[in-house]
């Protein structure tokens, strides 16, 4: 059977792992969720590895909410290689899901982007897992997760 982890964070001020364990469920059957919470997204990347080795997790889904600041951006970054890092040492993937606090305007928006966010990589790595051909049949459409898709990109004539 295979495994899927999702990792979160305390920091974040949505909780996005709810929103994507409840997705994933909703996927089908064939597979277990492995669910881990850490302080800060920058603990993502030991969380997944720990996954990998642990728990022998097949893909993991790392979910995190930086903040506002340059600073945040920077812990972003280097969390974002840190995930990329783990996902190479194990050959299995690393879905990396960052909704910045700055994306939104208000404290609604922020939750609603955040959870759609996490709905729509939930559904992503559900399907490198067990339905490639749907990515595959998306390729080149401009497809967003948690914004409304841009569409493909049309040659000028």
């Amino acid at each position: 059977m295979k495994k899927i982890g999702v990792v979160d964070t305390t920091f974040a001020r949505v909780d996005m792992a709810d929103a994507a364990v409840k997705t994933l469920r909703g996927q089908g059957t064939g597979f277990r969720i492995v669910r881990r919470t850490v302080p800060g997204i920058k603990d993502l990347p030991v969380a997944c590895r720990q996954l990998f080795l642990e728990e022998k997790v097949d893909l993991c889904l790392a979910l995190g909410m930086p903040g506002k600041a340059e600073y945040d951006r920077t812990c972003a970054h280097e969390a974002s290689l840190g995930l990329l890092y783990a996902g190479v040492l194990e050959a299995k993937p690393v879905v990396e899901c960052f909704v910045f606090e700055g994306e939104a305007e208000t404290p609604r928006e922020l939750a609603t982007l955040a959870r759609r966010r996490a709905e729509e990589h939930a559904v992503n790595a559900y399907s490198l897992l067990f339905r490639p051909r749907d990515l595959e049949r998306g390729a080149g459409q401009g497809l967003r997760q948690g914004f409304p898709d841009a569409g493909p990109a049309r040659p000028v004539r």
